[in-house]
């Protein structure tokens, strides 16, 4: 979470693409049969409200004009992780396969060692257990059953927000722009093309 200098994957892409959306592109293509052959499967995708502090800038994904900034390259990582959830469910709902995304809350973990540590309010942080409910919830619940392309946070679905709140740790909800059908598409081709699967 938010590397305070750029770093690169083997790929060329910034790290914290690669390691936070990239990765779980790959694995989850490579396991789309296994996944069809279940019936009923979900992929889970853990994103962040730091999703709001970037869209996907599709003309410099790894920042190779812009100046690097550990915030907006996180909050693009996370975008691009709803956005895999958004395509996962058009693609491949046909098969059975379904996914959402989420935020977990926040929680006092080593993700925060290069922000200084965690700064929400503590009556605003979650322990690992509440922070847990709201992926296990979209693994496992029959009231989830058959619904994907979505964005969860507090074991409920999110609002569709249009600007970004003074205070995450009070708010939160999904920018439209991470749930765009469109983008989804565009980010999938964008990373079938860098790793060669999907």
């Amino acid at each position: 979470m938010a590397l305070p200098e750029l770093q690169r994957s083997a790929l060329g892409c910034a790290m914290q693409f690669a390691s936070n959306f990239l990765g779980h592109f790959v694995l989850a293509a490579q396991l789309r049969n296994a996944l069809a052959s279940a019936g009923g499967a979900r992929v889970v995708s853990v994103s962040s409200t730091g999703h709001l502090f970037s869209p996907m800038v599709f003309d410099d994904l790894h920042y190779r004009f812009r100046p690097y900034d550990p915030m907006t390259a996180y909050g693009q990582s996370k975008t691009a992780t709803v956005l895999l959830a958004v395509e996962v469910t058009a693609r491949w709902a046909d098969d059975g396969i379904v996914s959402n995304a989420l935020n977990p809350g926040a929680i006092a973990t080593g993700l925060q060692k290069h922000t200084g540590g965690l700064r929400t309010p503590e009556e605003f942080q979650k322990t690992v257990e509440q922070g847990a409910s709201t992926s296990v919830l979209l693994a496992a619940s029959p009231l989830i059953e058959g619904f994907g392309g979505r964005y969860f946070e507090n074991n409920n679905e999110a609002d569709v927000v249009t600007e970004r709140a003074e205070n995450l740790g009070r708010a939160g909800g999904v920018a439209s722009y991470a749930l765009d059908g469109d983008n989804a598409t565009r980010l999938w081709r964008e990373a079938s093309s860098l790793t060669a699967v999907g």
